[in-house]
This record gives C-alpha cells, sequence and structure tokens, in this order.
C-alpha cells in the first residue's frame, strides 16, 4: 500500500487559517505550501479544491491519499471544527477526491508528532531546566491560537504515539489575588472559565478587559494583536500588566500538563499567538509559575520549556501520521 499513498495532500486546519501542502514520499518535506483564509471558504471541500487548483500545474500528479489535521476531535465521520463552522464527512470528502485513504487527526497532535523532530533553531528556550529532557519520557505540548489545544507524545518503540486530548477545556486554575478576581470577573460574564476562554486570541481580549476591571482602570477595547504591540512596546502599562498575567497563567497551565503527563521530556509551547511575543513571554514569570507547585517544584525543575517557532510543524506532523498508517498496513 505504501506506494499507492504517495504523493499525499496534508493539511493543518484551524479556526482561522487553512494550510495544505504535498508530501511526495515518507521523510519528505511539506512542499507547495500555500495558507488560506479559512472565513473565504464554506467549508472544507471547498478549501481543498481551491488548494488543488492553485497548485495543479506545479505539483503534476494529483494526491493519491490525505492527512488532514483539524482544530477540533477528529472522531467518527462527521466533523466539525471547534472554532469555525465547517461541518462536513470525512467518508463524502475522501469519495470526492479520490483518497485512500484519508486520516483525520487532531491539529495539536499533528503539532505533538513533530516535536520529536524539531532542532535548536526552531524552538527558544522558556527559562531554565535542563538543557535536554530525560531520554525516553512524554513530551508534552500547549497551544494557544484561535482555540487553545493540548497534547503530547509518548515514545513507542521506534517511533512516537500522540495524544488526542481536549485539555483547553478543562478548568482555569487562577493562583494569585489578582488571577481569582479576573476569574470572577470572567465567571460572572461566561458562567464557566476554562483554560481556553482565556488564553486563545479572544481570550486575550477577554482577560484585558478583566483586569481592567479588577484594577479599577479605565477599559479600552482593543483587539488582541494591539495588546500585544503595547505590552512588548512598553507603551500602555495595562496591556503589559494584561500580558504578564496572560504569560504567568499559560506557566501555570503548562505546568499542570507536564503533572499530569509525566512530561519529563520537555514541555513545548506552540500556537499561533506565543511566538508574537516571544521575547516577553521568555523574560516573563512563565517559567517560575511553571515551576510553582509546591511539592512538586523538585519534580519540574530538571523539566525543559520550549516556544516552538518552526513554520508550519503540524504539517509535519500530518505526514508523519499517514506515513506510520501506511507501514502498519503494508
Amino acid at each position: 500500500m505504501t506506494d499507492t499513498v504517495w504523493p499525499a495532500l496534508v493539511a493543518d486546519i484551524g479556526g482561522t487559517n487553512a494550510r495544505f501542502a504535498i508530501v511526495t514520499g515518507p521523510g519528505a518535506a511539506p512542499a507547495q505550501v500555500r495558507s488560506l483564509p479559512a472565513a473565504d471558504y464554506p467549508n472544507l471541500p471547498d478549501a481543498i479544491a481551491a488548494y488543488l487548483d492553485m497548485t495543479r500545474d506545479m505539483t503534476g500528479e494529483r494526491p493519491r491519499s490525505a492527512c488532514i489535521a483539524v482544530a477540533g476531535p477528529a472522531v467518527g465521520d462527521r466533523i466539525l471544527l471547534s472554532n469555525r463552522s465547517w461541518d462536513f464527512s470525512v467518508r463524502a470528502v475522501a469519495e470526492r477526491f479520490g483518497f485512500r485513504p484519508m486520516l483525520l487527526i487532531n491539529d495539536c497532535e499533528a503539532l505533538a508528532l513533530s516535536l520529536p523532530h524539531l532542532g535548536t533553531g526552531q524552538l527558544l528556550r522558556l527559562g531554565e531546566g535542563e538543557e535536554m529532557g530525560e531520554a525516553g519520557r512524554p513530551l508534552a505540548l500547549i497551544a494557544p491560537g484561535t482555540g487553545l489545544g493540548m497534547s503530547g507524545v509518548i515514545p513507542a518503540g521506534r517511533g512516537w504515539v500522540a495524544l488526542s486530548a481536549e485539555g483547553g477545556h478543562a478548568d482555569l486554575a487562577p493562583v494569585d489575588d489578582l488571577e481569582i478576581e479576573v476569574l470572577r470577573i470572567v465567571r460572572a460574564e461566561r458562567g464557566r472559565v476554562s483554560i481556553e476562554s482565556v488564553l486563545c486570541g479572544s481570550g486575550l481580549e477577554r482577560l484585558h478587559r478583566a483586569v481592567a476591571t479588577a484594577l479599577l482602570e479605565p477599559d479600552e477595547p482593543l483587539p488582541a494583536s494591539e495588546i500585544t504591540r503595547r505590552a512588548i512596546g512598553g507603551t500602555d502599562a495595562l496591556c503589559e500588566r494584561t500580558l504578564t498575567v496572560y504569560c504567568g497563567l499559560l506557566g501555570g497551565a503548562a505546568g499542570n500538563l507536564a503533572l499530569s503527563l509525566g512530561a519529563r521530556g520537555g514541555v513545548f509551547v506552540g500556537g499561533g499567538i506565543p511566538p508574537r511575543f516571544a521575547a516577553f513571554l521568555a523574560a516573563s514569570p512563565f517559567r517560575a509559575r511553571f515551576e510553582a507547585k509546591g511539592r512538586m517544584a523538585a519534580y519540574l525543575r530538571p523539566v525543559p520549556t520550549w516556544l516552538v517557532l518552526a513554520e508550519n510543524p503540524a504539517l509535519n506532523g500530518a505526514a508523519a501520521h499517514l506515513a506510520q498508517h501506511a507501514n502498519m498496513v503494508r
């Protein structure tokens, strides 16, 4: 079957962008990478068709198979994305484009599968910790973007198995007085406060409003990009405080994930948001909050934390998942 899989279409479908590429064989780098605004297309098949039309004269042979990473549970035939009103049948998409096989994987699973293959030039170290994590131990991933995903990979034989999880919908865990007050304010607005509801893109805007209310500051509605720009530039004390709180909460959530998975191999921060303020994140309370777990601080202290700076790593993870599947059924 391996010979009939390639070339393959791989995709990373988020709430904002739909990224596509062609992979010509196992281990090959994704080529003809394109990022399409998801809002421009009614559903996934329309975006796939547009991509194939764009690249028809450059790729030659049409893809025979596909692995699609989606922002949401990749379970069953009917897929409904968490942060985009796309609703499609896996079977119908496979039949329309002739994909054999067509695999679905959660986008954070795909990103997690890329982690063991990232080089140091594609990562930024966050805080202290050992230079390298313990060999043969799980790696964890937390990825804020349009939503917030969590995953990890566990060594299995000569490869890795990704975990399918929806940890972004777990409850937010505030620690200090300001965070607790922010939780009260957001809870009054939403009824329940998940990690994603505060640490995703729109969550940063919600956090900015809540911090302003808690500190009795005037609330100037700002988009996440402007909050980040002002915080990085040091031109707005409220934006800087908001982003500092954001980084602390992110570090706490990352530490909780490391404890839950036993991720002694390392914890990685991915997604579209954190790379926009990489230096700020590295200098923030992120690492201190990562370790601040009482008697478990010594357990976490050696665990390295990294920010993923690689471009489109989930496409590599989707390709790895497809190659592994092809080897299993060969």
